[in-house]
């Protein structure tokens, strides 16, 4: 049994191969975006990103105003 390790070894090598291959595959073929047009995902991911600023700017709303785009020294 000197061929012990052949399985793992294969096993690894496969695992790096699909990989690089789910790196490779375009958007819509991806899990998340199974059956979704590209408009559909522009939508969602928009929806997303609204939510994500709401949560951040009611986060930041306890502050004095500084650091906000203000301009210091004049």
């Amino acid at each position: 049994m000197t061929r012990g390790n052949q399985r793992d070894k294969a096993r690894e090598k496969n695992m790096k191969k699909q990989q690089q291959v789910d790196k490779q595959k375009a958007a819509k073929n991806k899990t998340g975006n199974k059956g979704m047009s590209l408009e559909e995902r522009r939508h969602r991911d928009a929806e997303i990103m609204r939510q994500k600023q709401s949560k951040k700017g009611e986060g930041e709303g306890d502050g004095d105003g500084e650091g906000e785009g203000a301009v210091g020294g004049q």
